[in-house]
């Protein structure tokens, strides 16, 4: 295998303290065609799986955890999406039938001089 060019090794392989590596890098032939995910885990997530521990045993279905929590997440979502959307439909019901409490001086009065703060 011959030697790398001078400018890929780092400072301390050129000062001859460390010899380089000569093998190939593989990363490009990954052993899976799928993702992979590392987990860390930091206080929050090792509170959130310490009961399911105690539970469950030390053994947790990290991947199961991940699509129950995928599906609770996105049921989520959609209830908060429905929720917003409803009472975006119930603000524009009452601006079309004109029933909003306004002060009609107050708006007048921006409208003539601009929004300022005091």
């Amino acid at each position: 295998m011959r030697p790398l060019p001078r400018s890929r090794l780092t400072t301390r392989q050129r000062s001859g303290l460390v010899e380089p590596v000569h093998h190939r890098c593989y990363t490009e032939q990954m052993p899976t065609t799928r993702r992979r995910h590392t987990i860390t885990e930091t206080p929050p997530v090792e509170e959130a799986l310490a009961p399911l521990r105690v539970l469950v045993g030390a053994r947790i279905d990290l991947a199961e955890l991940v699509v129950i929590g995928a599906r609770a997440k996105v049921a989520s979502l959609r209830t908060e999406g429905a929720e917003v959307t409803a009472l975006r439909d119930a603000l524009a019901e009452r601006i079309l039938r004109r029933d909003i409490p306004i002060d009609l001086d107050a708006a007048e009065e921006v409208r003539r001089t601009g929004w300022a703060r005091s």
